[in-house]
């Protein structure tokens, strides 16, 4: 992934108590793949301090961020000039757009839950599905990432770190930085 690509993660349409574990792993997702930023209309603070104790233990800069509702996110990335991609799996097939989408140096990747509003589809510069079936927007948003960044993603260093995975045939070897 080049240098300069930016990439953070909307989330439309949280339900905090039904989607604890969802929204954190929407996070985990999001950081160990690339992405700087999520935000989110409602946070709770134990989310927050998971995912800091996260980024603390295993190194990189990511953030949890909260935004007053997903317009006004998606009305601040176009200001910054990022292309706002929402996936549903209503979309147009991402490996059709894929191409166009490697292209912008800034995005915000927009993944809704259940309900997302008419006016998601509209205020988006693309609509793109990852299937037209139904399936996880986890594994959506892990394959975008994946595929807008060509794999480079993969070979990202974390630091600083507190630890470090050792890769290992078998077992698992965790080596202590500090």
């Amino acid at each position: 992934m080049a240098a300069d690509k930016s990439i953070r993660i909307l989330r439309i349409g949280h339900r905090f108590v039904r989607d604890y574990r969802t929204l954190t792993h929407l996070c985990l997702v999001s950081r160990a793949l690339g992405a700087e930023a999520v935000y989110l209309e409602e946070i709770d603070d134990g989310l927050l301090e998971g995912i800091r104790e996260v980024t603390e233990a295993w190194g990189g800069d990511f953030q949890v961020l909260k935004v007053p509702s997903w317009k006004s996110a998606v009305s601040e990335a176009k200001k910054e000039g990022r292309t706002v991609v929402h996936l549903t799996m209503y979309g147009m097939p991402l490996q059709d757009k894929v191409g166009e989408l490697r292209k912008s140096q800034k995005l915000l990747v927009a993944v809704g839950g259940p309900k997302v509003p008419a006016e998601a589809y509209q205020l988006s510069d693309y609509n793109v599905a990852v299937t037209s079936q139904p399936h996880s927007e986890i594994a959506a948003l892990a394959i975008v990432l994946h595929e807008l960044q060509e794999g480079e993603e993969l070979k990202k260093e974390f630091g600083p770190a507190k630890m470090k995975i050792i890769p290992s045939e078998k077992g698992k070897k965790v080596e202590k930085l500090t």
